[in-house]
């Protein structure tokens, strides 16, 4: 019975009059041993049930989230000639990678209560429930965390690089780092207007190790004693190898 109400609500509710159509140029991102990064680009258009809607402009944020983690932030201090810890907040989860693109500057596009609501902007997209009662600066904890991910660009944020032509066709690239964290990153598109989500649309890109990163990846985990022993061996080659073409050269 409450399985049709809800049934009947949904149909009973008007149609969204705008809506997303997306494309991406690849949906998995594969890393080698000689991997230097990728870059996506994203390209879609609005469908409409009818004419462009007059009075303010119809925007487009993207967002691409890599796997969320939690991780322990600490602060230092030179105390005594030294610089030790004194204080550590536990961030409950931070994305590896987040970046986010906009058609205009992000506070014309989106209003804070909607970017409360959706979770889109950088320090919105971490979270971080609580910090012990003796650190009174608890946010300047997640502010470390979100200059330090700029400067690896991991955390990204590209205002007004979506091309967006006459409402209809969006697109835009997004260039992904080196030093990328396997697993699916969660894609959103945001069709928004005076500031409010008018559509939503979700898709995934997947990172993967591939040939020898994913064979030596999979034997550290399996088979660590294994894997510790080729390390050992590949080093004592290789350190062979050296003091012999050394030794060969100093003679001649």
């Amino acid at each position: 019975m409450l399985r049709a109400l809800a049934l009947l609500i949904t149909l009973a509710l008007p149609a969204s009059a705008e809506e997303v159509v997306l494309g991406l140029s690849q949906t998995k991102v594969s890393i080698t041993t000689n991997f230097d990064g990728s870059e996506i680009f994203i390209f879609g258009a609005v469908k409409r049930e009818t004419e462009i809607p007059t009075g303010d402009p119809l925007q487009v944020i993207i967002a691409i989230q890599g796997p969320s983690e939690p991780l322990t932030v600490r602060r230092k201090e030179k105390r005594y000639g030294i610089w030790i810890n004194t204080e550590a907040v536990e961030v409950d989860a931070a994305p590896s990678f987040y970046a986010v693109a906009t058609s205009a500057p992000f506070a014309d596009v989106l209003s804070a209560t909607e970017d409360l609501r959706y979770k889109i902007s950088i320090p919105r997209a971490i979270r971080s429930v609580g910090a012990p009662m003796e650190v009174a600066d608890s946010q300047s904890f997640t502010d470390a965390v979100i200059r330090i991910r700029k400067a690896n660009d991991l955390f990204q944020v590209h205002e007004g690089t979506i091309e967006f032509n006459e409402e209809t066709l969006f697109r835009t690239s997004i260039a992904m780092p080196a030093n990328l964290t396997e697993g699916v990153y969660s894609t959103r598109i945001f069709l928004t207007r005076s500031g409010k989500v008018v559509s939503e649309y979700e898709t995934e890109i997947e990172v993967s190790k591939v040939g020898l990163e994913r064979w030596l990846f999979t034997l550290s985990r399996q088979q660590p004693l294994l894997y510790g022993l080729l390390s050992l061996a590949i080093a004592i080659i290789a350190g062979w190898g050296a003091s012999a073409i050394f030794t060969v050269l100093r003679r001649n």
